[in-house]
Protein backbone atom coordinates (compact mmCIF):
# COMPACT_ATOMS: atom_id res chain seq x y z
CA UNK A 1 0.00 0.00 0.00
CA UNK A 2 1.27 3.44 -0.86
CA UNK A 3 0.74 6.11 1.75
CA UNK A 4 -0.88 9.30 0.48
CA UNK A 5 -0.11 12.44 2.47
CA UNK A 6 -3.15 14.42 3.59
CA UNK A 7 -3.70 17.90 4.93
CA UNK A 8 -4.74 17.30 8.54
CA UNK A 9 -3.69 18.35 12.02
CA UNK A 10 -4.25 14.77 13.27
CA UNK A 11 -3.35 12.52 10.33
CA UNK A 12 -0.19 12.46 8.21
CA UNK A 13 -1.09 9.91 5.53
CA UNK A 14 -3.64 7.29 4.47
CA UNK A 15 -3.20 4.13 2.40
CA UNK A 16 -5.91 1.86 1.02
CA UNK A 17 -5.80 -1.49 -0.77
CA UNK A 18 -8.97 -2.01 -2.78
CA UNK A 19 -8.37 -5.74 -3.22
CA UNK A 20 -8.07 -6.51 0.50
CA UNK A 21 -10.13 -3.48 1.69
CA UNK A 22 -7.40 -2.76 4.24
CA UNK A 23 -6.67 0.83 5.19
CA UNK A 24 -3.63 2.15 7.07
CA UNK A 25 -3.67 5.52 8.80
CA UNK A 26 -0.51 7.25 9.99
CA UNK A 27 -1.14 9.78 12.73
CA UNK A 28 0.80 12.96 13.53
CA UNK A 29 1.91 11.40 16.83
CA UNK A 30 3.94 8.91 14.80
CA UNK A 31 1.97 5.68 15.07
CA UNK A 32 0.08 3.85 12.32
CA UNK A 33 -2.97 1.63 12.56
CA UNK A 34 -4.49 -0.82 10.10
CA UNK A 35 -8.23 -1.19 9.58
CA UNK A 36 -9.78 -4.20 7.82
CA UNK A 37 -12.87 -4.64 5.67
CA UNK A 38 -13.19 -0.89 5.07
CA UNK A 39 -15.75 -0.34 2.31
CA UNK A 40 -14.43 1.63 -0.68
CA UNK A 41 -17.08 4.33 -0.16
CA UNK A 42 -15.86 4.91 3.42
CA UNK A 43 -12.29 5.34 2.22
CA UNK A 44 -13.40 7.67 -0.59
CA UNK A 45 -15.45 9.83 1.79
CA UNK A 46 -12.52 9.91 4.24
CA UNK A 47 -10.21 11.19 1.51
CA UNK A 48 -12.77 13.88 0.54
CA UNK A 49 -13.53 14.97 4.10
CA UNK A 50 -12.63 18.55 4.99
CA UNK A 51 -11.68 17.38 8.48
CA UNK A 52 -9.93 14.02 8.42
CA UNK A 53 -9.83 13.88 12.23
CA UNK A 54 -13.57 14.43 12.56
CA UNK A 55 -14.35 11.87 9.86
CA UNK A 56 -12.04 9.36 11.52
CA UNK A 57 -13.70 9.85 14.91
CA UNK A 58 -17.25 9.65 13.53
CA UNK A 59 -16.91 6.86 10.94
CA UNK A 60 -13.74 4.82 11.46
CA UNK A 61 -12.51 4.84 15.06
CA UNK A 62 -13.40 1.67 16.98
CA UNK A 63 -14.69 0.04 13.75
CA UNK A 64 -13.05 -2.16 11.12
CA UNK A 65 -10.67 -3.92 13.52
CA UNK A 66 -8.32 -6.43 11.93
Amino acid sequence: MQMVRVNSSAIVAIAYDEQTTRMRIQFQQGHSYDFCRVPPNVHAAFMRANSKGTYYNEHIKDRYQC
